[in-house]
């Protein structure tokens, strides 16, 4: 089969032609290396012709069987084509992830106003950037970072391809630049803004590398089971406790048991907070980098606090899986915040991938205990 007959077949998405037709060639021990030109760009098809004469496909499907669901759409509820550029270059068809399906909801709880920030934006044509932000002292922080995060990462990206590098020197950069905005209203009260942020990157459609600091989460539903991808920045963590304690800085407890550090922030890493900068409150985020399973994995989700406390990662996804689309499940998961008492802004945003609607789970019972556990934390 020709090159060029190939890219017109995965064009074509999900048609029944289009996947036959590429199961065939896939599947062909007769398949060799073949590079070709399609309007300009060179390319591989998928077997790869060994010094031994051997054919070698891609490493998660070496010798089985292929079927439509172990190359990663599952059913008709979200239907997208095959991102084409990604898919020649893995050797797989890799089903496109548009900022369309992509659902997000917040929600202000009992606050005066609501403080979190989301951002769902395309950096390159194989690039996705995903974000929420959770401010406090303030709205300063997170708009800051609502508006030029992204500006950050596309500066950061043409010095280094290395997405976790990346997104380490945009949060750095990012923190320093706002430091520059704020002092120049020259209100001492502006200094004391900060803000959580939670950043996720996707590249081809695989490559998902994700960036924090403070108590948002990043959290990936793979065969129905929630995989947290970030950690909270809290002094309940020993290694960020020993930091704050070696700058010079003191944790003291609320009613509720939540350390704070010297007596103002929940949290060791934020972006802001300049007034706590010398008592160890980084803005250094920990990264993570995944490979997208879409035979696996259904969606990411991105969450705030006013969520996290009072539903578990797992519950989460549980609560998302029984959802028919993104927009709903993320309306679906702010109310659910809200009738479990939350008295906090509830932000939260969710990217399918291609096992959406494959893992149905039980509905999750109502507890009345999160409203006596909610109301001591906010009160």
């Amino acid at each position: 089969m020709s090159s060029a007959v190939l890219v017109n077949l995965l064009r074509c998405g999900r048609s029944t032609i289009a996947r036959q037709t590429f199961l065939a060639v896939r599947s062909s021990p007769e398949t060799s290396t073949a590079s070709g030109q399609v309007g300009g760009a060179s390319f591989g098809v998928v077997g790869v012709r060994q010094a031994s004469g051997s054919v070698q496909f891609d490493r998660s499907h070496i010798g089985r069987p292929v079927t439509w669901d172990s190359l990663g759409i599952w059913d008709n509820r979200i239907e997208e084509p095959v991102l084409l550029p990604s898919s020649i270059r893995y050797g797989k068809p890799i089903p496109q992830v548009s900022l369309s399906r992509v659902g997000s909801a917040s929600a202000l709880g009992l606050r005066k106003q609501n403080e979190d920030r989301l951002r769902v934006a395309r950096i390159h044509d194989n690039l996705l950037y995903f974000a929420v932000f959770d401010g406090h002292g303030g709205p300063h922080a997170a708009d800051y970072c609502y508006t030029f995060m992204e500006k950050f990462i596309r500066d950061a990206l043409e010095e280094d391809d290395d997405l976790e590098k990346v997104l380490k020197k945009a949060f750095l950069d990012a923190d320093k630049a706002l430091y520059t905005h704020l002092s120049y209203f020259n209100n001492a009260s502006f200094l004391t803004a900060g803000t959580t942020a939670t950043v996720a990157m996707l590249r081809d459609g695989v490559e998902l590398v994700v960036g924090s600091v403070g108590d948002s989460r990043a959290m990936l539903c793979r065969k129905g089971q929630a995989n947290k991808l970030t950690k909270d920045h809290t002094p309940d963590r020993k290694d960020e406790r020993q930091r704050i304690q070696r700058f010079g800085g003191f944790l003291t407890w609320n009613s509720v048991g939540q350390a704070n550090v010297n007596g103002r922030l929940a949290m060791t890493r934020s972006i802001g907070d300049f007034h706590l900068r010398a008592s160890g409150v980084i803005a250094e985020p920990d990264t993570r980098r995944v490979t997208v399973q879409h035979a696996n994995d259904s969606f990411l989700a991105l969450t705030t606090d006013g969520i996290n406390f009072l539903l578990s990662d797992q519950e989460i996804c549980d609560v998302i899986n029984q959802c028919q689309d993104p927009t709903e499940a993320a309306d679906v998961i702010a109310q659910q915040a809200l009738q479990y008492g939350s008295e906090d802004n509830s932000t939260i945003v969710i990217v399918p991938f291609g096992a959406w609607g494959k893992h149905q789970s039980s509905t999750v019972v109502y507890s009345m205990s999160r409203n006596f556990a909610s109301t001591g934390r906010w009160a």
